[in-house]
């Protein structure tokens, strides 16, 4: 059913350094809050709204005209959507694919998600860029500048803040054939559920395991190689589970990390990670494979990132990718076992399929590993 909703209600957008914006409400009234930060895809709303590395944030969609082709029910990478609140420039309350069960603006509201609409988006984007990335408030509720700057006080820095445990399983779950050669333990920081589809293409059993899990549990599972998923939040503030990760990788078996997963696993080598500028958001990012020599067009998601001068400094680790733009860490090895990471999404959904080859190589890995 196309939603009739038409925005009128005012709506603000008030960021933490006391610059404000005016627009409408495009759904729900009401007050969000949340670290402000911007993406620039044009298309794949669906899979980044239900992306849980965007739990704790309010995105703003760089694209003019969101909702477009409406929401369908194949297109989720979780059970919900994760974003704190929504920022665009133009809502479409209808929708033109066949195939789509809702309007957007429908799916968000069903999901009591705040969203506003009819903000000059570019210079909301054009200012962060300049400033960084800060928490910001969000409202549809007639408050005043002076209501939403006492209420924003209260949001905690996204530095230090440890998100994961807010999306993350709490106990473990299996998908695929219990006969499929290759068993693979799914480490679930906030794990999008096409990771999960591209280990079942490749003829793997999954166990998506609690991040909160001992390593003495971990090793009944009988596992032959373990990926580590994305998730939101610091991962410095993940003490316990950088932890584990060290633990797995003493296990010597083949371990692939992603965005998250790849940050935690840095630290679990002495490698601290620290929280970027702006981050990258968007799935148009280009990444060099410094193994291979070529360079391929990524989908990312991801506010903090590794230190390249401690990767450098360190006789473990091994620098595979680099991003294009900023010369960031993009991905890194171990130089004496067979584990690996990458900053971005190989997976995508959304975004180009470049990088998929990586779930191949983890699957060489465990191939290899076994024989």
């Amino acid at each position: 059913m196309q939603s009739k909703y038409q925005p009128k209600q005012k709506a603000t957008l008030l960021l933490d350094d006391g610059t404000f914006y005016y627009g409408y409400a495009a759904g729900n009234i009401g007050t969000a809050t949340g670290e402000i930060c911007f993406n620039t895809a044009m298309t794949g709303y669906q899979e980044t709204f239900t992306d849980p590395s965007y739990f704790g944030q309010i995105i703003v969609m760089n694209t003019c005209h969101i909702g477009n082709y409406g929401v369908d029910e194949e297109e989720y990478e979780s059970k919900g959507v994760k974003i704190a609140g929504l920022i665009c420039k133009k809502m479409n309350t209808g929708f033109s694919r066949k195939r789509a069960k809702h309007s957007l603006v429908d799916y968000l509201n069903q999901n009591k998600v705040i969203s506003v609409s009819d903000f000059d988006t570019r210079a909301v984007v054009r200012h962060i860029r300049h400033k960084g990335t800060m928490n910001c408030i969000i409202s549809s509720e007639n408050k005043s500048i002076d209501q939403l700057k006492t209420e924003l006080a209260k949001v905690p820095s996204m530095k230090g803040l440890e998100l994961s445990s807010k999306v993350a399983i709490q106990s473990v779950q299996q998908f695929g054939d219990i006969n499929a050669p290759y068993k693979v333990g799914l480490i679930d920081f906030g794990a999008k559920e096409n990771m999960i589809r591209c280990l079942l293409e490749r003829q793997c059993q999954v166990t998506l395991i609690p991040m909160t899990s001992s390593i003495d549990a971990i090793l009944k599972l009988n596992l032959d190689g373990f990926l580590l998923s994305n998730g939101p939040g610091d991962p410095s503030a993940m003490i316990q589970q950088i932890k584990l990760v060290k633990d797995i990788v003493n296990l010597s078996k083949p371990v692939f990390g992603i965005c998250l997963g790849h940050q935690l696993l840095a630290e679990s080598q002495g490698v601290a990670t620290f929280k970027m500028h702006n981050g990258h958001r968007g799935i148009n990012h280009p990444v060099k494979n410094i193994t291979t020599n070529k360079s391929e067009i990524t989908s990312q998601n991801h506010g903090f990132a590794v230190d390249k001068k401690a990767v450098d400094d360190s006789n473990l680790l091994e620098i595979t990718h680099l991003n294009l733009n900023d010369q960031t860490v993009e991905g890194f090895k171990l130089k004496n076992k067979p584990v690996f990471s990458v900053q971005y999404h190989p997976e995508s959904c959304p975004g180009p399929l470049d990088a998929r080859y990586l779930f191949d190589d983890f699957v060489e890995n465990i191939k290899k590993s076994k024989q």
